[in-house]
This record gives C-alpha cells, sequence and structure tokens, in this order.
C-alpha cells in the first residue's frame, strides 16, 4: 500500500515525505509539473479539486494506485476530502493532514 502526498510542487510535500519515513510514498499535485517527472512515475497528476467529482476521481485513483494514506496539504483538497472521508473509510483510505504524521 502506499502514502500520497499532495501539493508535490511544494517544499512542505518534501519535508512531510521526510518525516513521515515511509517506504511507499507517491508525491502528487493537480497544478502545473513537469513533464518528466510525471512521465517517470514519480510525480502523480491528481484530479483538480475545482472539478464536481473530485472526491471519485480521488477514490478510484486510490483504488488503482493501492493508497490507503493521504496527506491533503492544500486546503481546497483538505476541505474536500476531509467532507467525503466516510466514502474513503469505506475503502481503508485515510485522510490526513501534515499535523498527523503518522
Amino acid at each position: 500500500m502506499y502514502t500520497l502526498i499532495t501539493a508535490a510542487n511544494s517544499s512542505q510535500a518534501y519535508s512531510l515525505k521526510n518525516a513521515i519515513n515511509a517506504d511507499h510514498t507517491l508525491l502528487g499535485d493537480y497544478l502545473e509539473l513537469p513533464d518528466i517527472l510525471v512521465q517517470s512515475g514519480k510525480v502523480l497528476k491528481l484530479p483538480d479539486p475545482q472539478n464536481v467529482a473530485y472526491t471519485h476521481q480521488m477514490l478510484a485513483l486510490c483504488l488503482d494506485r493501492n493508497i490507503d494514506t493521504i496527506y491533503a496539504l492544500r486546503e481546497q483538497e483538505k476541505q474536500l476530502l476531509f467532507g467525503a472521508r466516510q466514502l474513503f473509510y469505506e475503502y481503508d483510505i485515510k485522510i490526513k493532514v501534515a499535523d498527523d504524521k503518522i
């Protein structure tokens, strides 16, 4: 299983990745990312939280990529994911913020 940290184009995401020391950690962002990182699989292109289907797209991404924990770093992502946390919990996916380090 994997841990997803959003806001991959921020230093906070990399700091959190080092702090949680998870073996299987993925970084992702919905903002523009270098194509080389996305194509290499090192960073995931995430759904845009402005999209009305955002929570369902994120759930599908988590199920497809075996993600069981999401650290949501951007405020809009936090609000939407925490609003749908019961749906994610039904699939054993935990929604966390940076302060929840493990």
